[in-house]
């Protein structure tokens, strides 16, 4: 008799022993559960990133949050994240980068653009899909007395001009491209794209067109020993001046017309 109650005894707290380590490896597995959940929250961030906000955001000022992270901030509307990308394009007209009394908005770097928004809010417009920056534009400062005009001009529009704050492809599809001959190094910028720096390194952006003579000396393309140049496709341009190469480059309205290589 005794037996057999003692063999119900060990039964019995052999199954209460089973529930409770049941239960303790649920507990386990809700824990383990909530953790998972919250080491996902950056791929359910980045996977959000492809639903994110389209569209313009003209008159705005640009602030700095984060490595790749911004705020622009438009009168009357809400503040607006967004991320910038390696296909970001950038231009600035004085504070980001290049020179404010410039006819053409100069191709910044985002590093630049970082620099430049840590340090204020930078007024500039920008353009946004799926909650990335495709461009951002610097909004030119008024430029008073910039134009010939008297003080009665002024209100008429006479310098808009120059506070209008175009980007470098809108001021060439008005025919305000910059025009003239460079003789330094062109390196690579984006698709179509380049800058020509003098031996100040002041930059000149250009844009190159199915139109532009490329002509190679070695560099580019051809015998760098042969007695003349050789012309060069825009694909060979682009693979040189990604290390940058020494060349002469005619532009007319912001769109070289013609470039040569340095012998």
């Amino acid at each position: 008799m005794m037996n057999r109650h003692l063999r119900k005894a060990v039964v019995a707290t052999a199954v209460i022993t089973a529930g409770l380590l049941m239960t303790a490896c649920q507990n386990d597995d809700v824990e383990d559960g909530a953790s998972g959940t919250g080491g996902t929250g950056v791929e359910a961030s980045a996977s959000g990133n492809a639903k994110g906000v389209s569209g313009s955001f003209k008159n705005g000022e640009v602030t700095y949050l984060a490595p790749g992270k911004y705020i622009v901030s438009v009168p009357g509307k809400d503040d607006q994240q967004f991320f910038v990308a390696d296909d970001t394009e950038v231009y600035g007209a004085g504070t980001v980068c290049g020179e404010a009394g410039a006819k053409v908005d100069a191709p910044c770097t985002l590093d630049q653009l970082e620099a430049a928004a840590k340090k204020d809010a930078v007024g500039a417009d920008v353009e946004m899909k799926n909650g990335v920056a495709t461009l951002v534009t610097e909004r030119r400062a008024a430029q008073q007395g910039a134009d010939s005009g008297s003080d009665s001009d002024s209100d008429s529009g006479s310098g808009s001009d120059s506070g209008s704050g175009e980007t470098a492809v809108e001021g060439i599809d008005k025919g305000k491209g910059v025009n003239g001959t460079w003789f330094g190094n062109v390196s690579y910028l984006a698709p179509g794209k380049y800058t020509v720096s003098d031996t100040k390194g002041i930059e000149q952006a250009f844009f190159v067109s199915e139109e532009t003579e490329i002509w190679g000396a070695g560099d580019i393309c051809g015998d760098a020993a042969g007695q003349s140049a050789t012309e060069c496709t825009e694909a060979e341009l682009e693979k040189a001046a990604k290390k940058g190469v020494g060349a002469e480059v005619t532009i007319s309205n912001g769109i070289a017309t013609r470039i040569t290589e340095d012998h």
